[in-house]
């Protein structure tokens, strides 16, 4: 016996799901492209904005502990913000104050070091002199005088002077937005957390909430651990100068080894400190060492201490650093690269809490 046709109704019913599916991957790509390149776009012409919102959420971040230790012997939560952001800018003041003497200090040694120098870019131009001195025997005059062309222009020392003074009025007011920034993010934790949880749906907001905590902890640690790790190179740099005689080599050691924390310049910057107060004090074999410490220095805390106390935390693969310091670098500079690590761990932890995007999640991780 033949079965009874479906009704034209249910058929109807049937193929519409699929069709509205249909359409809506067909838009999903387009609006999700429009998404990223507006994202990009915002964040490149409005950096000056982000990088001070992101800075104030690490400093606030710093300061929770401590202002939780305010808020147990009773204080309110906005007088406990208010006094960790005070011993935070008094802590800054008292180091800029060690470094301006200690920077007053090596001002007055310059000349002599102005003087080693001196000596040695000369012996760079002799070499270069001799080598332009020999390209000309073997080439004719008429080849390297022939169609040349000499532009020459004309600089105003004013309008040198008067951009890179806006330029530093321009971080300088930047910069005071951020303990003020800090302040209220302390004050106003609670509040700001649980009001964008509620932007979420009731299904989802365990979820957003738990992604929030990972965040948080991820930051305190990459903030705690990177700041151990420059104690300890910084610690162990100061010892290796001063028994070498480095001058202000308690002052040059710790530079050294939080210069050493910059992703992939740290070791060329970590080592041009003590390179600059050695000369006149170490000979050849000394630069040699200076060199050496920095460097193995340099592999012990990538290898060893960066696993140790951020390496369970961060979860990136070198791909994605590299990437993420490739990328952040070129829209916000050198702070894009302080940033960077931090900021593509947060979009990993993300990306691991949202089924669609575990995916990815997963190529960012190990």
């Amino acid at each position: 016996m033949a079965a009874n046709p479906a009704p034209p109704n249910s058929i109807e019913i049937n193929r519409r799901p699929s069709a509205e599916a249909a359409a809506e991957s067909s838009y999903r790509l387009p609006l999700t492209i429009i998404a990223i390149v507006a994202a990009g776009t915002a964040l490149y012409f409005a950096k000056v904005v982000f990088i001070v919102v992101f800075v104030s959420l690490l400093l606030a971040f710093v300061l929770e502990p401590l202002a939780r230790l305010f808020e147990r012997i009773r204080l309110p939560r906005a007088v406990a913000a208010l006094f960790a952001v005070l011993v935070f800018i008094a802590a800054l003041m008292s180091i800029a104050y060690f470094s301006y003497n200690k920077a007053v200090s090596f001002a007055q040694d310059v000349p002599r070091y102005s003087g080693e120098i001196r000596k040695l870019t000369e012996k760079f131009r002799r070499q270069a002199q001799t080598i332009q001195k020999s390209t000309e025997e073997i080439l004719p005059a008429s080849a390297t005088n022939k169609n040349t062309v000499t532009v020459k222009q004309e600089s105003n020392w004013t309008d040198t002077l008067f951009s890179s003074m806006g330029s530093a009025t321009e971080m300088i007011f930047s910069a005071s937005f951020v303990p003020f920034l800090a302040y209220f993010m302390l004050t106003w934790k609670e509040h700001s957390r649980r009001c964008l949880v509620m932007l979420f749906p009731m299904n989802m907001r365990s979820t957003a909430y738990a992604t929030m905590t990972a965040i948080t902890e991820m930051v305190r640690g990459f903030i705690v651990g990177n700041f151990l790790v420059g104690v300890f190179i910084g610690a162990i740099s100061t010892a290796i100068f001063g028994l070498m005689g480095l001058p202000y080599f308690y002052f040059v050691g710790f530079i050294s080894g939080f210069l050493s924390l910059v992703p992939y310049l740290g070791v060329l910057l970590a080592a041009v400190p003590p390179l600059i107060t050695g000369m006149g004090h170490v000979h050849s074999s000394g630069y040699l060492i200076i060199i050496c410490a920095v460097f193995g220095l340099h592999l012990f805390a990538l290898n060893v201490l960066y696993p140790k106390f951020l390496g369970k935390r961060m979860q990136l693969n070198p791909l994605t650093v590299t990437v993420s310091l490739l990328f952040w670098g070129w829209i916000w500079g050198a702070m894009g690269l302080i940033l960077a690590i931090p900021m593509t761990a947060a979009c990993k932890i993300v990306c691991d809490h949202i089924e669609g995007l575990r995916p990815l999640g997963a190529w960012l991780g190990e």
